[in-house]
């Protein structure tokens, strides 16, 4: 069984792998190939791969062409740190939850109880 101090310290690792991460970008990169007719031909040639990262802002699909290898490179890293970032999210939940089952049977919260006034402080009698 874990201890309140083991779950507040892995909390605290998640935390600081939170920090080191400097950039993120949330989507998927793809591969796009276009389909282009060449005179004299019945028959469309694929071309490409173009590199695309696509994203969802609402209701709409947005997409940026990545020309650029470095480009590229930089997008799937930070793709890839978001993904990271969401799985460490779900791991703090986790933990946090956690946390709270083992302090509200432990009854280590601090919450004060509300206490009765006695009859000599009741105001009106």
């Amino acid at each position: 069984m874990k201890t309140i101090k083991d779950i507040e310290a892995k909390r605290d690792a998640i935390l600081e792998q939170m920090r080191q991460i400097r950039s993120i970008r949330q989507g998927t990169v793809n591969e796009q190939y276009l389909k282009v007719r060449h005179k004299g031909k019945k028959e469309p040639v694929l071309r490409g791969p173009y590199h695309v990262i696509t994203r969802k802002e609402g209701k709409k699909t947005v997409s940026e062409r990545l020309t650029d290898p470095a480009e590229l490179e930089r997008a799937r890293r930070d793709v890839e740190a978001h993904k990271h970032f969401v799985s460490l999210c779900r791991e703090f939940e986790r933990l946090t939850e956690q946390l709270g089952e083992l302090e509200r049977a432990s009854g280590s919260l601090d919450v004060e109880k509300k206490r009765r006034k006695s009859r000599s402080n009741r105001t009106g009698k």
